[in-house]
């Protein structure tokens, strides 16, 4: 691979591999990644190989009654998949702390390579000296207590975002179903507690995840949030309209508190007919990407692959692949500037207006 397609280095707004290899071997996990097992999207060797540099780490908590999110129940004129019950908060907070666990064993077992980061600096420390940036996300907040003692400890831990939801309805709101084709205005919107949990996340510096809640729960966020509006990995419903892409009213609404949108890889969410098919061109990812320029500007862009949690386009594959992925930006005519800021200056400004 040529130097012009290996950088600049790619920070990724969203990932699964902290879930994946959970359910490998928890005992395990750091050695899958640290020296990699080809399997999923992500190890450490590809990473390197790829150019990624960071990147938000997820801790997601599976039902015992899986999603049933195959290709062929995503294919068709239209889908609704029916979401798996939500998860007893004891039993999701046990499942959070072992991948937290996994990723804070894979920070000490890593001989400096991988770094927990806490804040921009923290990042930008890590790019210039060729570290791994790993920032703690929790998708979904089935693990977090009603008196908020689990956020505090998660916190300490590392954790820097949170989603109040993962489409599935919690305890704090109700997110958007895997639905195609829908608009995301379906069902009610946060709940008391989790009106008192975004309250509790804006005192922590902890920034919401709008990537899964639907249309009425964004609204109640977008007014008491005292921080930017940012989807991790969210994509164009006016390009792709499934229930979990983002309306032209919600982009508006992330422009005006200066928030960001990470550009979304999963296949469903990025054709135009909602399909999760592997077979899906690079020019579906750089057709969003464009959108979103419009809409948000260039300084909001930028990627959250969903890697590990999704199907990706096979021409990226795996996160070797993003060099395929950056060579397709040239071609469509983005200079270095705007790839820098796409890749991961954009993500570090925004941690920097986020994350004190």
């Amino acid at each position: 691979m040529s130097e012009t397609i290996s950088s600049p280095p790619i920070f990724d707004g969203h990932n699964d591999v902290l879930t994946r290899l959970w359910q490998k071997s928890p005992e395990q996990a750091h050695k899958f990644f640290l020296e990699g097992d080809g399997e999923g999207h992500l190890d450490l060797p590809r990473i390197k190989q790829g150019g990624m540099c960071g990147g938000f780490f997820a801790m997601w908590i599976p039902s015992d009654e899986p999603l049933n999110q195959n290709h062929e129940s995503m294919q068709g004129d239209h889908y609704d998949l029916p979401l798996p019950p939500p998860v007893p908060q004891g039993d999701a907070l046990n499942i959070a702390m072992a991948q937290a666990a996994i990723l804070l064993r894979i920070e000490r077992e890593s001989a400096g390579q991988v770094k927990i980061c806490r804040n921009a600096a923290e990042v930008q420390h890590c790019i210039s000296n060729n570290q791994l940036a790993a920032i703690l996300h929790l998708e979904g907040a089935e693990p977090i207590d009603k008196d908020f003692t689990a956020l505090k400890v998660l916190h300490a831990a590392g954790l820097r975002f949170l989603g109040p939801v993962w489409s599935r309805p919690n305890r704090y709101g109700h997110g958007v179903p895997f639905r195609y084709p829908s608009s995301p205005n379906i069902g009610p919107g946060l709940t008391d507690d989790g009106k008192r949990l975004v309250r509790a996340c804006n005192e922590l510096n902890i920034v919401i995840d709008l990537a899964h809640l639907n249309e009425k729960s964004f609204r109640v966020v977008a007014a008491l949030s005292d921080t930017p509006l940012v989807a991790t990995h969210s994509n164009a419903h006016a390009n792709c309209p499934v229930a979990r892409n983002l309306t032209d009213w919600q982009l508006s609404a992330i422009r005006e508190s200066n928030g960001m949108v990470g550009v979304n890889f999963a296949t469903c969410f990025l054709r135009a007919d909602g399909q999760m098919l592997a077979e899906t061109p690079l020019q579906d990812i750089l057709h969003h990407i464009d959108y979103l320029i419009e809409k948000l500007g260039e300084d909001r862009v930028g990627f959250g692959s969903d890697f590990d949690g999704a199907v990706v386009p096979d021409a990226i594959g795996s996160v070797a692949g993003l060099p395929n992925l950056r060579q397709a930006m040239s071609m469509h005519g983005y200079d270095e500037a705007l790839q820098k800021k796409i890749c991961y200056e954009n993500w570090i400004a925004l941690l920097s207006r986020t994350v004190r």
